[in-house]
């Protein structure tokens, strides 16, 4: 009965980790625009991974994140790739950290730059997936992508993305739980790309279900590896 009690204990644990935990290959300054190999190595690959699994959400036809319920609605309106889309809204996003005072990192550029090429040279190669794998499956599949790629890169500590630096940016200017700051954010942001046309569905419920946990389970791998392999150092 203990034992049960001190495993269902650490499995619970490993979802409410509170802290980004530093690895030997993490930089130690967020505002570091020139970071060591390795670090820019796995920023890169844990946002590859991020848009990757953005694609899958695509691709699945079930539902998409909040963003990017918005970024296709705009593709649609306006008749470009849904990449294309994703970096112009990252680009308005980052105009609204000016009044907030806050400073872009290097990991928020490539952000920018690495999630919309990637979901823009991915998209269109990865419908074959739906003969496969029903949209379920792929919703989990891309959720999963998406939070691992998060818990790599923002262990890499270079700076966070623009959307999160605007939600954390305003809860500190007016005091505001950033919880709440998310939800308000975010259901705007699902409405609006509604109307425009973007995919919402059963598959944007998935990902704010377990996004969290997927994230945390990611830090948490990620931390592990580097303490007891050589794999990461």
């Amino acid at each position: 009965m203990k034992l049960s009690t001190l495993r269902l204990k650490s499995i619970a644990n490993i979802f409410l980790i509170s802290s980004v935990p530093l690895v030997s290959w993490s930089s130690l300054e967020p505002n570091n625009f020139k970071p060591n190999v390795k670090t820019f190595f796995f920023l890169c690959l844990g946002l590859f991974i991020f848009g990757l699994g953005e694609s899958v959400l695509v691709v699945s036809e079930y539902g998409v994140t909040p963003w990017t319920v918005l970024a296709e609605g705009v593709a649609k309106k306006i008749d470009i790739g849904i990449g294309l889309s994703t970096f112009i809204i990252s680009c308005i996003v980052l105009i609204f950290w000016l009044p907030l005072k806050l400073k872009p990192g290097f990991g928020t550029l490539m952000n920018i730059l690495i999630i919309a090429m990637t979901m823009g040279g991915t998209i269109p190669f990865l419908y074959f997936l739906n003969d496969f794998f029903n949209g379920l499956f792929l919703s989990f599949l891309g959720t999963m992508l998406v939070g691992f790629g998060s818990g790599i890169y923002l262990i890499a500590n270079l700076g966070p993305g623009t959307r999160d630096g605007l939600m954390t940016g305003i809860s500190k200017k007016y005091n505001k739980p950033i919880s709440l700051i998310r939800f308000t954010i975010e259901f705007c942001v699902v409405f609006f790309g509604w109307v425009l046309g973007g995919t919402l569905g059963i598959g944007t419920i998935i990902f704010a279900i377990f996004i969290g946990p997927f994230v945390s389970l990611s830090l948490k791998i990620v931390f592990f590896l580097n303490r007891k392999t050589k794999l990461l150092i």
